[in-house]
């Protein structure tokens, strides 16, 4: 019988990287980068989303079958504001002047089509599974915390676009058998 311990780390680190990079060249046509920590870093915050200052924007989207998780896509507020720009062709004056929703929906379709490429790798690899529905996050020093913390792996990778963080929150259900 199949469990997630056999998706291994390199493996979920690749198909996230390859996933966010297709993504943001294709809409916003940016490269990016992988961040990879120094040895010897300090140790990254229990929620990779306090790795973000100021308010945030985070997309969630999660996914459901033989391999079951969910992905949070975290960007800080200006990010998030200049990415919906970009996406939509707007400068950020129209971007303000649309508010709030322009935002979350950007962010929702960007987190969703993450996620979905990302679920793709998985179906690939014999976890067949569906996406759930997007959802939105908006606040300042969020922190997710999964529970029960031992039934969970946590994944965090963080990317570089011209000087933009995005943090890429990854909670996959541990050792999950399939049906």
């Amino acid at each position: 019988m199949r469990t997630l311990a056999l998706i291994s780390e390199p493996q979920i680190q690749s198909n996230i990287a390859r996933a966010v990079a297709d993504v943001f060249h294709t809409m916003l046509n940016r490269s990016v980068t992988l961040v990879v920590p120094e040895s010897g870093a300090t140790p990254a915050p229990a929620s990779p989303a306090a790795a973000l200052n100021g308010p945030q924007v985070v997309g969630s989207v999660g996914f459901l079958g033989q391999a079951n998780g969910i992905i949070y896509l975290c960007f800080d507020e200006p990010s998030a504001k200049l990415f919906t720009g970009e996406m939509l062709c707007l400068d950020q004056a129209e971007v303000e002047e649309l508010g709030s929703d322009a935002v979350k929906d950007a962010v929702g379709e960007l987190t969703n089509m993450v996620v979905g490429s990302f679920k793709n790798s998985l179906c690939d690899c014999g976890y067949p599974c569906t996406l759930t529905i997007p959802s939105i996050l908006r606040g300042s020093d969020l922190c997710v915390e999964p529970w029960p913390a031992n039934s969970v792996r946590r994944h965090a990778y963080h990317f570089d676009t011209r000087g933009r963080r995005i943090v890429a929150d990854i909670l996959m259900k541990a050792d999950d058998p399939a049906p």
